[in-house]
Formats: C-alpha cells, structure tokens, sequence
C-alpha cells in the first residue's frame, strides 16, 4: 500500500478552513488518511469533509471529536442527525461516515500493509474524558471549580450531552472498557503486530501542552489510557502501537515516549495555523505522514510543527 497521512480539528464551520479543504489535492492510489475528531459540528460539515477525502485518498478513516458530539441549533440543523444528542448523534454519524466508504471505530480495524511490508492494525477508538487530567491533590468533586479559578470553562459542559449516560465521566468509562476488550481481541487475531491507535483525546497526560489555558486538560483526555501503547499492555501478543495519532489541543507536534510515535495533527482554529498561510502553506502541506513517516526522531524528542 501508498502511504498513510493524518489530519484532525478542520472546523469547517469557518469558511476559511473549510475553503482551504476544497483545495485538498488527490495522493496516489492506495493512500489512506485519518481525520482524527473535530471536523465540524454538522452532517454538512461531515460531509464536505468525507466527500473532498474519497475524491483524494483510496482509504479515509474517521474518529470523533467533542465538536462532532455537540447538540447544535435547531435553526441552523439542517440533517435528520443534527437534532440528536449524545450517544444517538455519535451513531448517526457513524451510518453517515459509512455512506462515503469512511471507516469509524464501529467497524473492523483494518490490518494495513504498508509501503515497508510491515503490516500494522489501524486501530480507530473513541474515548472521551473522565476529568482525570489533573493533579492529585484536587478531587473529582472540585475540578470544574479548580478550573474556573483561572477562567476555564469547556463548551462540553453546555454542548456536549451524555445521554443516555449519567455523565460524560460515565460514557468514557464504559467506552474505554469496550476498547480494551477489542484490544485485546486484535492482539490474539495478529500476535506480535503493531498498531497504529487513532483517537481524538491524547493518550497520555504528559503529551498535554496548553501554557495559555493549562486547566483545560481537564477535557483533554483520561489516565485510563495512559499506558495503551505499551507492549503487553493487552496481552503477551499485543505488539504495542508503532505509532498513535490525536488531535484536540491545536499544538501540532511529534514526540517519541517509550519507543512510540505520537504525532498530534490538528489543524485547528484560523489563528491557528496563520504562520503556516504566512509561510504559504494549507491543508496540503499540514497533512502528517503517518506511515511509514519521519524517522530519526529520538527517544523524548519533541518536534514542533507550526508550519505542518
């Protein structure tokens, strides 16, 4: 196979972005490409992001973000899934993504060749948060308000409905035991291989970096998952993750923990990749190379990418 680019946090609810989407040129037959969450809000958006990916890339893969979660205005809801919440509009997004041929995390992981020889397991997961990226000494109780000690405050908890569960720390949990559970299923199926682990929220605690608003890692993630690229980690045949890919905190970068690749991809808000269009340089140019991707990169190595 062609090789493999990721891309996340398009927000194509700005017409600058999603103009630059429509600039996004074909890769030769065989690639694939991995929107990692945050595509926008609507079945529009989904859409035009789904339709401009196929016409370009043989495989599109896709994992939600919170934007994709959140309950919008009627007057703006324009498809039968924009008027659902939660869990519902999670699945209808799923039927929508299967309607362009885009894989979710609902569907069987695909065992990639890639263009070393080396087969990997594309494995698509979907998490959530559970409040967790904290410190230790403040409780689940007291998070929202250690946050709001510095003006931190998530669209999520306005937005982002858990129905049918109790809490979005509830739905993280049942979800994270679902995955574990495929984990481990996979491990036994291809003993030994590698995995490419794709999800929105960051994997790791120490992969978040937001100087300006370092309390939103509160919505960043779970320390759940904190050790899900580890060899072992879900059984004696599980291979451990060649690489994962997320997005969410729209501070692009690569880092090399434990002898595993994290690349976060995002895109992000205009103001976000300004010096990337200052430099003349859009979609095209901010699309990662997944695999077989950038090698040298040493162990506790971080490589900023404000430019792609």
């Amino acid at each position: 196979m062609a090789k493999l680019y990721g891309i996340s946090d398009l927000h194509l609810a700005y017409p600058l972005n999603a103009s630059e989407w429509e600039l996004l040129q074909p890769k030769p037959p065989g690639s694939g490409l991995i929107l990692a969450g945050d595509i926008g809000e609507s079945a529009a958006h989904l859409v035009a992001a789904f339709r401009q990916a196929k016409a370009c890339f043989t495989h599109v893969f896709w994992v939600p973000g919170n934007h994709e979660l959140y309950s919008i205005s009627p007057s703006t809801a324009k498809h039968p899934a924009d008027h659902l919440r939660g869990e519902a509009k999670y699945n209808a997004f799923v039927e929508l993504a299967r309607q362009y041929g885009v894989l979710t995390p609902e569907d069987d992981w695909m065992l990639w060749r890639g263009p070393d020889g080396v087969n990997v397991v594309i494995a698509l997961i979907f998490t959530l948060y559970d409040y967790s990226f904290r410190p230790e000494e403040v409780s689940r109780e007291e998070a929202l308000d250690w946050a709001m000690q510095e003006n931190i405050w998530a669209t999520d908890e306005a937005l982002l409905h858990p129905d049918p569960y109790t809490s979005r720390d509830e739905w993280c949990l049942k979800l994270c035991d679902r995955w574990e559970l495929k984990f481990a299923e996979y491990a036994t199926r291809y003993p030994s291989s590698k995995f490419v682990i794709v999800n929105h929220w960051p994997l790791r605690e120490d992969l978040i970096y937001i100087p300006k608003i370092p309390r939103f890692s509160l919505w960043c993630g779970t320390k759940r998952t904190q050790d899900w690229g580890k060899a072992g980690r879900f059984g004696e045949g599980y291979g451990g993750a060649q690489v994962v890919v997320s997005g969410h905190l729209h501070v692009r970068r690569t880092d090399i923990k434990e002898g595993v690749r994290y690349e976060e991809v995002s895109l992000g808000y205009p103001r976000h990749w300004e010096r990337a269009r200052d430099a003349r340089k859009g979609a095209n140019e901010m699309l990662r190379e997944i695999l077989p991707g950038a090698g040298g990169v040493e162990e506790g190595q971080q490589i900023w990418r404000p430019q792609g």
